[in-house]
């Protein structure tokens, strides 16, 4: 391919910074995901064949597997420019690992284990490699031997765990495989001799990357609002079960506005203003991370509330109808630190709210817990909504 050959790969400062369409395209296959996700999660909560706390952790170790492939990709797309033929080459062959561990997830820690590691395995190597083979060593030579060292690291753990027998042995190699590649992702693969990567905030486009992250929220907000439609549409209609569908449309309403007020809504000039803007892009990846793991078991609660109203409370619903607002909160809170360099204390106050809430929800009816869930994240947007008109509009002064 000659364009791997003479055309530059690194985006230049002029460069279109909105997402492509075919990148666009590729979010549609975590969506389907998502659903996935949420499936199983509904399952645990409802049947209890797997156990919750035991479905909890599989469906999280999937889906951390799923947002290092989602994150990784937009990693590359803000660095590297979208419009070459050799990224979007990548961009199609992500598309087609994605779409296949999506559909092994409902089985993933069953029979479709050894396909969903595999191909997480061979994806993330394989654009690895590609890039490298393709693009003759561009953009930088040594950044392939770190990324291939850490994965050679956690490759045998995911497919060891993925191709044996004993279910039990799953569980722990894939967690420790999850751990090395955060790790990688966090600290910029450092590796003997040639150390861990360094990409200057010039050469990241904060727009691409800050509209990336807004648009994967988004994502997992729809995928909550699939499940509320689902939900309500296979019910019998009733008045609590109408109320229930009313509180999840309000509850969606109320994430979105927490998460865009101020913060989520200036992420590119955050990103723009920071000393280390690729850190800071870094580590807003780990508070998006939060807060979508927090809006889908949100949207789980939802599921909960709908189809069983007024009955009775098991105690581990409350990890869903609670737990789930509150991974939101706590994320949304990690990033206003990142944009701000500050935590409003309405979030604080939030948290605790939710924290007092508990022994109390244990005594109420699924529709009564998500409410007071629905009052809480009312009263952190009612304060912010106060604090907003008292101050004039707030400049980013990133804590990196």
């Amino acid at each position: 391919m000659s364009e791997g050959a003479g055309v530059p790969l690194v985006r230049g400062e002029a460069s279109y910074q909105r997402a492509t369409f075919l990148e666009l395209f590729l979010d549609l296959v975590f969506v389907f995901a998502l659903t996935r996700i949420s499936a199983r999660l509904i399952a645990d909560f409802t049947d209890g064949q797997r156990g919750v706390l035991a479905g909890l952790g599989q469906s999280l170790l999937l889906f951390l597997a799923l947002w290092a492939v989602w994150s990784l990709t937009v990693w590359s797309t803000s660095w590297l420019d979208p419009e070459t033929s050799i990224v979007q080459t990548v961009i199609v062959m992500t598309t087609l690992g994605a779409m296949t561990m999506a559909v092994a997830v409902p089985d993933g820690f069953g029979a479709r284990a050894a396909l969903f590691a595999i191909t997480y395995v061979s994806l993330q190597i394989g654009r690895v490699v590609y890039f490298h083979v393709v693009g003759h060593g561009r953009p930088d030579p040594r950044q392939t031997l770190r990324v291939l060292i850490w994965f050679g690291v956690s490759a045998p753990l995911w497919v060891v765990g993925g191709l044996a027998n004993e279910g039990t042995v799953r569980g722990p190699l894939w967690t420790i495989a999850v751990l090395i590649d955060y790790a990688g992702l966090y600290l910029g693969w450092p590796t003997p001799r040639i150390g861990a990567q360094r990409i200057g905030g010039r050469m990241i486009a904060a727009e691409h990357l800050a509209e990336r992250y807004q648009q994967f929220l988004l994502i997992a907000i729809g995928e909550a609002i699939f499940v509320i439609g689902l939900a309500f549409s296979g019910s019998e209609f009733r008045a609590d079960q109408t109320a229930g569908f009313l509180l999840a449309l309000t509850m969606t309403v109320l994430l979105w506005r927490i998460y865009f007020h101020v913060a989520g809504s200036v992420l590119d000039a955050a990103i723009s203003r920071a000393r280390d803007a690729a850190r800071l892009a870094t580590v807003m990846a780990f508070a998006h991370l939060v807060m979508i793991a927090g809006i889908v078991l949100t949207g789980v609660g939802f599921e909960l509330f709908i189809t069983e109203p007024f009955g009775h409370l098991p105690t581990a619903w409350l990890i869903a109808i609670l737990g789930g607002p509150v991974l939101f909160l706590a994320g949304r809170s990690a990033l206003e630190y990142q944009v701000f360099a500050r935590v409003s204390r309405s979030r604080l106050v939030g948290l605790l709210a939710f924290g007092l809430l508990v022994p109390v929800a244990v005594h109420l009816d699924p529709l009564s817990a998500g409410g007071a869930a629905a009052v809480v994240l009312l009263g952190v947007i009612v304060a912010d909504t106060l604090r907003s008109r008292r101050r004039s509009p707030e400049t980013p002064t990133p804590a990196l």
